[in-house]
């Protein structure tokens, strides 16, 4: 039996968890109590808690019964990079009922040393006994460009009602920022993104432009130009509807119920604009489907079929 370690980036359960989840994304370096109030707010401003567990659970249901249904024998595990269920804990559950043989897959699509790489250097430290087959990248997978295409098709028609002639909605694509030094150092996130979106501005036919969100706070300069920006420049060109289609993400977690759907709304607001954001893919059947494909393609690739 092979197992599908399904991996995210993991988000606290209740606002105690705020500060522990912090500190280990931060590595538990020292981290002013400000920063750890701040990032409470935002929580407690979505509910009190990350979604991000129960979604991910079900894109592993989801991945599970495609895999299922084509006659493929695996199970899908869950792990979270800086929560719980962790990344060695899920490595340890299918070590327990006699896994050995592992294919991960982030449900992020785009590859980053420092972020899908993050992830596998946890798989890494924790592997032991077994052998693993990694998804890097599904960046062009057909299954989730479909899936964002019919999610943009439906935010723009909500729009598009009221729009006057010359003022067509206008499409935003987002994702992630990183450290700027990323580019030199000759990481492939950036020009996936830009693959990313070329292959949606084919499908969706609307007029477009990216943008990065939520980067840290830190010194050095991160990817942009920045969501807030991008939307501040686009207002001064004359667009006032826009449709924020978030494509490096998956599931509802807090850059998107907080960073989208309330920071970037009010901004949008202050510069008469009217923005929605595309429901995001979660458990999406056809991008399940796909990356079944791709679980699929690894075990045949590494002879477990």
């Amino acid at each position: 039996m092979t197992g599908v370690l399904v991996m995210a980036y993991g988000g606290p359960d209740r606002l105690e968890d705020v500060e522990p989840y912090v500190l280990d994304v931060r590595d538990h370096r020292p981290t002013p109590p400000a920063l750890i109030e701040e990032i409470r707010a935002r929580y407690r401003a979505i509910g009190g808690r990350s979604p991000i567990l129960e979604r991910t659970r079900a894109q592993a249901a989801a991945l599970e019964r495609s895999l299922i249904a084509s006659g493929t024998p695996a199970r899908t595990y869950v792990g979270m990079r800086h929560w719980r269920p962790t990344i060695p804990d899920a490595l340890a559950h299918m070590r327990a009922e006699g896994i050995r043989r592992v294919v991960g897959l982030v449900m992020a699509p785009h590859f980053s040393a420092m972020s899908v790489g993050a992830y596998y250097r946890k798989v890494g430290c924790a592997l032991e006994d077994m052998e693993l087959r990694r998804i890097l990248t599904w960046h062009l997978l057909p299954g989730y460009l479909d899936a964002v295409t019919a999610r943009v098709h439906a935010a723009a028609a909500v729009l598009e009602p009221d729009a006057r002639a010359g003022d067509s909605v206008h499409v935003l694509f987002t994702a992630h920022s990183l450290p700027a030094r990323i580019v030199a150092d000759g990481d492939p996130y950036a020009a996936q993104l830009r693959e990313t979106v070329d292959a949606l501005a084919n499908r969706i036919g609307l007029p477009h432009s990216f943008a990065y969100q939520s980067a840290a706070m830190t010194p050095e300069p991160w990817l942009g130009p920045d969501a807030a920006e991008a939307l501040t420049a686009l207002a001064a060109s004359g667009v006032r509807r826009v449709v924020v289609a978030p494509i490096g993400f998956t599931s509802d977690h807090v850059e998107i119920l907080y960073d989208i759907d309330i920071a970037l709304q009010a901004h949008a607001r202050t510069l008469g604009m009217t923005m929605r954001r595309i429901a995001m893919m979660n458990d999406d059947p056809a991008m399940m489907a796909g990356l079944a494909g791709l679980v699929r393609a690894e075990m045949a690739n590494a002879g477990w079929m």
